[in-house]
C-alpha cells in the first residue's frame, strides 16, 4: 500500500484532499515539522521533519512524501497530486496528453505564480504584521503580484468554469490550495468574482471540508 507522510497542517493537505476525492487506500504517516516542536531531537519527540526515520524517506527533511511498494518516492506536493491523479484519478486525472500537459502547466502556474505572494500574506496575517504600517505595505506588494495571475485566472475562468476539461480535477486541487493562502487578504479576490466563485466551489466540495475538518483538529 502507498504511504503519505505529512500533517493536515502542511502541504500534505493537498494529496490528502485528492485522497479524500478519489478514495483510494493508503497508510497516513502523520510527520510534523520539526520547527513547530521545542525540541525535535528530544527521544519522546513525535515522528518529525528532523527524525531520522522520516530522512531516510526525504533526505531534505520536507512534507509532504509519498512512497509506494514499487520504490517510487515522491517528495513534492503538487508531483504528488498529479501522479496520484494519473494513475487513480479517474475524471479527476487527465483524459489525454493534452490534459496532462494543462494540468501540469497550471500546477507549474500556481507555484511560481500564486503561492509565494499569496504565502508572504498569510504569514504577515499571522505575525500580527497586518496591524503595522510595515506589514500592511508588505501585504499590499504582494496583492499587488497576484493581481496579473489572478486577472489571468479570471479570463479563464469566466468561460470555461474549471480549470481543465470544464470539470473539477486536480488542477483544481493545486491551484485553489496555492491560492488559499491569501484568502484572509481583506478585498483582493472580490475583484475577480470568477476567481471567488470557483474557489467557493472548490471548498464546498464534501473531501475539501473533510480534509479541513481534520486540519482545524490539529495542533496549531
Amino acid at each position: 500500500m502507498s504511504t503519505l507522510y505529512g500533517v493536515f497542517r502542511s502541504r500534505a493537505s493537498r494529496p490528502l484532499w485528492l485522497l479524500g476525492e478519489i478514495g483510494v487506500p493508503f497508510t497516513h504517516v502523520p510527520v510534523i515539522q520539526a520547527y513547530r516542536l521545542p525540541d525535535a531531537t528530544a527521544a519522546d519527540a513525535p515522528l518529525n521533519t528532523a527524525s531520522p526515520a522520516f530522512r531516510k524517506v526525504n533526505p531534505q527533511g520536507q512534507i509532504p512524501a509519498w512512497t509506494e511498494e514499487s520504490g517510487l518516492v515522491l517528495t513534492e506536493s503538487l508531483a504528488i497530486t498529479l501522479h496520484i491523479a494519473r494513475v487513480h484519478g479517474g475524471a479527476l486525472g487527465p483524459a489525454d496528453e493534452a490534459e496532462n500537459a494543462l494540468m501540469e502547466q497550471w500546477a507549474l502556474f500556481a507555484a511560481t505564480s500564486v503561492e509565494t505572494p499569496a504565502l508572504e500574506i498569510l504569514m504577515t496575517q499571522a505575525d500580527g504584521g497586518d496591524r503595522t504600517p510595515e506589514g500592511q505595505a508588505a501585504i499590499a506588494v504582494n496583492a499587488e503580484k497576484l493581481r496579473r495571475p489572478l486577472a489571468r485566472l479570471q479570463g479563464h475562468l469566466a468561460g470555461a468554469g474549471w480549470m481543465v476539461g470544464n470539470r473539477f480535477t486536480v488542477a483544481d486541487i493545486n491551484t485553489a490550495e496555492c491560492l488559499r493562502y491569501a484568502q484572509g487578504h481583506p478585498s483582493l479576490l472580490a475583484e475577480f468574482p470568477a476567481v471567488k466563485d470557483w474557489l467557493d466551489r472548490c471548498q464546498s466540495r464534501p473531501a475539501f471540508q473533510a480534509m479541513w475538518a481534520a486540519r482545524q483538529a490539529e495542533p496549531a
